[in-house]
């Protein structure tokens, strides 16, 4: 299915509620993995946003959120495999069940590094949740408790992932047709 968002045609990879549907089983499948343990979501910023507030209120547990701001894309298209702090967690997670939420999971390097990073940390745990997973361009393997799609080798925009810092705001995820 095509459609036409700002003037560019784009392939509909997920609709709403194909999205909405998987969200709210990654969120059951969370509550019951946590039940009885200390929450923390971190989310990866900005991409992870929108999927991490549709998530966070499909699970049913106390929880409380983190925000951990990373970047290896730049304004491309393709990580640069380079990672960079940008926002730093605002509160200590020693001890505490981690849940990383990210957008994408390509490459692996990104979550390599964060992962490595939360270790420092000393948590009690430390789980993924990836909206997508991008096996095509996988470099190096990391570890990931709950995906809610595989998809092909495509840049994907929408549901919080952008090209440039748009796109962001579409219901759906897709990729452009043409440029």
């Amino acid at each position: 299915m095509e459609a036409v968002v700002t003037g560019k045609r784009m392939e509909v990879l997920l609709d709403e509620p194909t999205i909405q549907q998987r969200v709210q089983a990654l969120g059951q499948e969370i509550t019951a993995d946590y039940q009885d343990k200390e929450l923390v979501l971190i989310t990866v910023l900005k991409g992870s946003v929108v999927f991490a507030a549709d998530l966070v209120r499909s699970i049913e547990l106390p929880l409380t959120m983190e925000f951990m701001g990373l970047s290896s894309y730049g304004d491309d298209t393709k990580s640069t495999g380079v990672v960079r702090v940008t926002l730093d967690l605002s509160k200590p997670i020693e001890g505490k069940h981690v849940l990383i939420v990210e957008d994408i999971v390509d490459t692996g390097l990104t979550m390599q590094y964060l992962l490595r990073n939360m270790a420092t940390r000393n948590p009690a745990s430390v789980g993924v949740c990836t909206l997508l997973h991008k096996p095509a361009r996988q470099k190096v393997d990391v570890p990931l408790d709950y995906v809610g799609f595989t998809i092909d080798d495509h840049f994907v925009v929408g549901y919080g992932l952008d090209y440039q810092q748009r796109y962001r705001n579409l219901r759906m995820i897709g990729h452009m047709v043409d440029g």
